[in-house]
This record gives structure tokens, C-alpha cells and sequence, in this order.
């Protein structure tokens, strides 16, 4: 089975500067950092593409500092510098339009980064176009999307923050699509195919829509999917869809809500694992993972996962929940090889 492959960047030297095109040797870099910069965001008129992101953490004073941009994306977790302490921290960014979900308003142009945390201190900052950075892009629905408004967020849109420069999130999920829609709509797959670049990965997460799609249908559509990645010279993943959070009398999610079985009895998790087996194509079981968790927590304790106290919602994830199910999705990625320890953090 072709692995992602992953090349690690040089290490370069933070600085404050963007350079926004090559300049002719005669002429001086023209630098935009810094001074693009507010006391809690920073704005880089650049076009559509990849970019990495240094930063430079800490100041006077004690600080923990957290890096969003674009539509809500988590790219760099809340980090503690001690007082009079400097922390470089780097990560690479998908800057595209839409920015957020693909049927969604196309946002600001550029690169929109918010510096957040308990006691936020930007020192210093660099972005660069990122010349060999690999993506993970993503093919998805609502619960993985990158959702514009709070308290509402995706996996996908906190998957990011578990990542190191040299690789990038590109969300294509996108709210109430099934296997069917995504594939007719030209403003989704046939849009994202072309993207796909020898090498990448692309992570598939439909299922939560199809409710009335048949089985034959649904594995055909899978199939079809799969073939479409691996003709760009792209590495499919498929993953399992996260549980909705709908207990039986004993505690446990053993029931069609929660596990994703539709009206016409199509158990999709398991049409996906049949699937990945059968085409050869990693797996990522996020629905046992989820399942094992939710339990875990308990009636009362999944309740932050999920949007319940805000929603009454048991199918989205608060961001909270969305941040652990990224964990979860890494941390799968790393035991099957998918992607380099090196590339990938901690929170």
C-alpha cells in the first residue's frame, strides 16, 4: 500500500516579515508582518494558496497564546510561555475561496489569522508561501466541516492544530451532503478532484445524510470515491462517521440513532469498513472510537461533546467535542503510518 510520503521542511529563521512575491534581485523583500497586526488579529493580503506560518510566542509578562484563522480554524493549540520567555512555534495554512464550507460565502480575501488564549502575546510573525508542503484534504459532511458560527465546529476545523508545518488541512466537507449530493454537485467533488495532488491524503466521511440511500447505491458511491482519489495519485482514507449521542436504558450506543443505521436498514459503518477492506484502502473506525468514548463519559458527561446544553443537539460536536474527535483522528493516522510523527503535535 503507497504511504504518505512526507518531506520535512529546513528550518528557517523566524522573522517578522512576509514577502509577498519574489522580488528582482535589485530590489529588497517587501515585509508585511508585524505591522499587519492588531493586538488580536492579523491580516496578510495574499492570494489563494498554501503558506507557512511562524510565530513568536511570549513577552514581559507571563502568556498562553492560542493561534485561529480563516473560517474558525483551530492551527495552533493554546501555548504557555513564562514571563520574559520567547517560543517559536510554526504551522502551514490552506488559504482558499470559499474559505470555509465549499457552498458557503466565499469570506475575506487573504489570510486572516486570530491570536486568542488566556494571556495572548504575539512577538513576532512570518509567513511564506509554503513550496513543498504536502495536505490532508477533507470530503465530509456537518460534522466535519468547517462550520462559520459558533458554538458549532467539525473535527476537520480543529484537526489543524494537531499538525506541523510541512502539512495542511483543506476542509471540503460541507453541511447536509450524503455520497449522492457530493458526488452531483459540481461545486463539490468535481471541484475538489482536481486539487488533488500525487501523494496527498483525502479522508472521506459521508454517511450522517444518506438516510435514504440504498446499500447498493451507498458502497457504489464509496467505491467511486476512492477510485476518484487514487486517480490523481491521492492516498483515500475512509472513516467511519462519529456517533450521534443517543444512549439506550443501559448506557451504551447499541441502537440504529447512534450508530448510523438508516430507515432502510443500511448500516453505514459497517458498509464502510466492508468497503476499505475490499479496496485495500486505510480505515479510520472513528464510529468505535467515538462509540468507546461517549460511553465512557457517560449520559451526563457527553453532554459537553455534543451541542446539548446549547442545542439540545446530539449529532454536532461543540468544539470541545470537535477537538477531541480530531485527537482521535490523528492519533489513527499516526498508528497506520498515514502521516509522519515528526508532522504531527500534541495538544
Amino acid at each position: 500500500m503507497r504511504r504518505f510520503k512526507l518531506a520535512l521542511l529546513a528550518a528557517l529563521t523566524l522573522s517578522t516579515g512576509l514577502t509577498a512575491a519574489p522580488a528582482q534581485a535589485h530590489e529588497k523583500p517587501r515585509p508585511l508582518g508585524m505591522e499587519n497586526c492588531t493586538a488580536g488579529a492579523c491580516h496578510f493580503a495574499v492570494p489563494p494558496g498554501t503558506y507557512d506560518v511562524k510565530v513568536l510566542l511570549g513577552g514581559e509578562a507571563a502568556s498562553s497564546t492560542s493561534i485561529s484563522g480563516e473560517t474558525r480554524r483551530s492551527l495552533l493549540p493554546e501555548t504557555a510561555a513564562a514571563a520574559g520567555e520567547r517560543v517559536a512555534r510554526s504551522f502551514t495554512v490552506n488559504v482558499r475561496t470559499p474559505e470555509g464550507e465549499p457552498m458557503g460565502p466565499d469570506g475575506t480575501p487573504g489570510l486572516d489569522l486570530a491570536v486568542g488564549g488566556s494571556a495572548p502575546a504575539l512577538a513576532g510573525i512570518s509567513v511564506t508561501p509554503a513550496r513543498h508542503a504536502h495536505q490532508i484534504l477533507l470530503v465530509g459532511d456537518s460534522t466535519v466541516c468547517d462550520q462559520p458560527a459558533a458554538p458549532y465546529s467539525g473535527w476537520g476545523q480543529q484537526l489543524p492544530q494537531y499538525l506541523r508545518r510541512g502539512l495542511s488541512v483543506a476542509n471540503y466537507a460541507d453541511s447536509g451532503e450524503s455520497t449522492v449530493t457530493y458526488l452531483r454537485n459540481p461545486q463539490l467533488w468535481a471541484t475538489v478532484q482536481p486539487l488533488i495532488r500525487p501523494g496527498d491524503l483525502v479522508l472521506i466521511q459521508l454517511a450522517h445524510n444518506d438516510k435514504t440511500t440504498d446499500e447498493a447505491t451507498y458502497r457504489a458511491n464509496l467505491e467511486t470515491l476512492v477510485a476518484g482519489v487514487r486517480e490523481k495519485g491521492g492516498e483515500p482514507v475512509l472513516v467511519t462517521p462519529v456517533v450521534r449521542r443517543w444512549f439506550n436504558a443501559d448506557g451504551t450506543l447499541n441502537n440504529d440513532t447512534a450508530l448510523l443505521v438508516n430507515g432502510l436498514g443500511v448500516d453505514h459503518p459497517a458498509v464502510i469498513r466492508s468497503v476499505a477492506a475490499a479496496q485495500h484502502v486505510p480505515l479510520v473506525d472513528l464510529t468505535a472510537g467515538t462509540k468507546a468514548l461517549v460511553e465512557s463519559l457517560g449520559v451526563e458527561g457527553s453532554k459537553a461533546i455534543y451541542l446539548y446544553h446549547e442545542k439540545r443537539d446530539n449529532t454536532h460536536t461543540s468544539v470541545h467535542g470537535a477537538t477531541v474527535y480530531a485527537g482521535l483522528v490523528r492519533d489513527a493516522l499516526v498508528a497506520q503510518h498515514l502521516v509522519p510523527e515528526g508532522l504531527v503535535r500534541e495538544r
